[in-house]
């Protein structure tokens, strides 16, 4: 008896769960990094609501849906005095996981539970790293008629990638 009650109350869970929902869960932790770092962060929604501001680098926690089979879709914008303003978008794709109800959630699962909760879908990208561009800058024109532009950055802001290729001209 007590077998067959543990059996029902595992089929009514299995039954009554969505893959997606429980592996992945209604939310999901983005983390927005930016070179230079200290850029002013916005976070804006798909109904145009702003959802967090803060400062990179920051990790935030997201929802995955928008509504009953609606994909969340956010705007990150990154601002810092001397760059150019930059936005990037994260949207909602579909999840592998919501896959799994075809095994294990059945029918509730596809239908119900996961698109109600969002779980669904994954926000893509995870993860948000961006350098800023420095503001526009007037180049100056040399003797043949080429323009002619000089950057000052500090080392710290420079992409790691940028400062491989970087050989020392003279000796401080």
């Amino acid at each position: 008896m007590k077998k067959q009650f543990l059996a029902v109350c595992a089929a009514a869970t299995l039954a009554l769960t969505g893959c997606a929902t429980i592996i992945s869960g209604s939310t999901q932790a983005i983390t927005i990094k930016s070179v230079p770092e200290a850029a002013k962060l916005s976070i804006t929604n798909k109904s145009g609501e702003k959802i967090h501001t803060g400062e990179t680098p920051a990790t935030v926690t997201l929802k995955r849906g928008a509504g009953f089979f609606q994909p969340e879709r956010y705007e990150v914008t990154l601002e810092k005095d001397g760059y150019q303003t930059k936005t990037v978008t994260v949207s909602g794709t579909l999840n592998g996981w919501y896959i799994g109800n075809l095994v294990f959630g059945g029918p509730l699962g596809i239908l119900i539970i996961d698109p109600l909760t969002g779980a669904m879908y994954s926000l893509t990208p995870s993860e948000v790293t961006t350098g800023l561009s420095p503001a526009e800058v007037k180049a100056g024109v040399n003797s043949k008629g080429q323009a002619q532009m000089l950057t000052v950055m500090l080392v710290q802001d420079v992409p790691a990638a940028d400062m491989q290729r970087a050989k020392l001209i003279g000796n401080m």
